[in-house]
């Protein structure tokens, strides 16, 4: 939301962060698409005429389902997109070596979703996906800038590199994980590109916004930004300051 925001600042935006039932990563298809799904829901009885799934993990397991099954009956004239499409659109494009590596959650590797959809754009690239289960709680309790968060971001960066060293490019497939940037950094060789969705998607969606006037027009555009939280407002106030890099005053979601 923060790119968004910086490329895009005439919209009114609205955030929802299920923090009580987060993180999705480890949770099944069907606990991601149920919670998922009453998001959406909430965002649409709030009149958003337009969704992003912020979450890699929530697009690789809910969105489509959501699209084809669930839209139409809920408000045909809204979308609701994800960020696993629109990344996988460019990324062949940031390698020399027609080799990725994918840093995701468990979810987010298990639903193959960047496999998929990659290959659709670049036939025939090489990807190594690998899960990182404990890069989300480093960041959620703030030890992503301690000495013990090291061990766990050596482990899956060495991890990658091992199976195929060619990989140029390495993508932060999870919103939490460009808040570890720095750390990672550390254990990359100098030709490996760090590769973080925000600029990706703001691009996309600014692109998308132009071929569709019916949506950007549905937008109101006062520069508003409102946030929600399913969890306690004072906790999520503190961890979403360091995302957004302003401070941030929550409301409380009941779905």
């Amino acid at each position: 939301m923060r790119e968004l925001v910086n490329q895009l600042p005439q919209y009114d935006y609205l955030y929802l962060g299920d923090n009580a039932r987060a993180p999705y990563g480890s949770r099944s298809f069907d606990t991601v698409y149920r919670y998922t799904l009453q998001c959406v829901k909430w965002l649409l009885e709030k009149d958003c005429p337009l969704i992003i799934l912020a979450c890699n993990t929530a697009s690789a397991k809910a969105l489509r389902t959501i699209q084809q099954n669930d839209l139409e009956g809920l408000n045909p004239k809204a979308r609701v997109l994800g960020v696993i499409r629109p990344t996988t659109e460019v990324i062949g494009n940031y390698s020399k070596n027609n080799t990725i590596g994918i840093l995701a959650t468990n979810g987010t590797v298990q639903s193959q979703s960047y496999l998929l959809e990659i290959e659709k754009f670049f036939p025939g690239m090489e990807i190594v996906q690998e899960a990182c289960p404990m890069w989300v709680p480093l960041v959620e309790n703030n030890e992503h800038t301690s000495e013990g968060a090291d061990y766990f971001i050596q482990k899956h960066i060495d991890s990658v590199l091992t199976a195929n060293p060619k990989v140029d490019v390495l993508l932060l497939a999870c919103t939490h994980y460009p808040l570890l940037r720095d750390k990672i950094r550390k254990f990359l060789p100098e030709h490996v590109q760090l590769l973080s969705q925000a600029d990706i998607v703001a691009h996309s969606l600014q692109d998308y916004l132009g071929r569709h006037p019916e949506i950007e027009s549905a937008i109101s555009k006062g520069g508003q930004r409102l946030f929600y939280t399913t969890d306690s407002p004072a906790d999520f106030d503190g961890k979403a300051t360091t995302f957004f890099g302003e401070a941030i005053q929550s409301q409380h979601a009941d779905l």
